[in-house]
């Protein structure tokens, strides 16, 4: 916690003020080893999820996937939050690469192809059309007041596995629609998704 010294000339005093950290302005407590984050009244885990490209289906896959999806919202009945996490992206070092391989390049008609290829990839750039999405499903385990008196150990366990069964029926959902579902479960990872949305700058490093 950070403290700073206010003058009060008049008196002659000085007031100590308390000043909270980004830290404290979180809502979340705890990331257990485990990857589980714990907030006041709940308990949260994080599953990445890989989607898949609909616009490439055909009709009849397009019909498949979308009584997949429905099936997935009937069967997980209870509190989800789907977050997409959108990132520009810097091209230049690929620009970089496709200049240094072509420049031994001895087939004309390649060397003018590639070059075509990096003046499309500027214009993207320039338009800021080219950026990567994550997608995550965010679980909860919420926290009833008969718990809060409870043992803390004890409600985590319950949590624990209360939100693996929630993995467990989404992954098996989602995969019927063709998409592949991560298990977010470490703490390290868990922490640089939150850096990623919190503190992007030290999450990029």
């Amino acid at each position: 916690m950070l403290y700073y010294i206010k003058s009060l000339r008049r008196k002659g005093v000085y007031k100590i003020k308390q000043v909270k950290t980004t830290k404290d302005w979180l809502p979340f407590e705890k990331v257990f080893d485990k990857g589980i984050i714990k907030n006041k009244n709940n308990y949260l885990k994080i599953i990445k999820v890989i989607p898949i490209n609909y616009d490439l289906k055909s009709n009849l896959e397009k019909g498949a996937i979308l009584e997949a999806y429905k099936l997935f919202l009937k069967t997980c009945d209870f509190d989800i939050q789907i977050v997409v996490q959108s990132k520009k992206e810097d091209l230049s070092k690929n620009i970089s690469k496709i200049k240094q391989i072509i420049s031994n390049e001895k087939n004309p008609k390649i060397k003018k192809i590639s070059e075509e290829y990096i003046e499309l990839i500027k214009e993207k750039n320039e338009e800021n059309k080219s950026s990567s999405k994550n997608f995550y499903i965010v679980l909860k385990n919420e926290i009833s007041n008969a718990q809060k008196e409870e043992n803390e150990q004890n409600v985590y366990k319950m949590a624990v596995d209360n939100l693996a069964d929630m993995f467990f029926k989404v992954k098996e959902s989602l995969s019927r629609c063709g998409n592949l579902v991560q298990d977010v479960n470490s703490k390290a990872e868990v922490l640089q998704i939150l850096n990623s949305f919190y503190n992007p700058r030290i999450a990029e490093k």
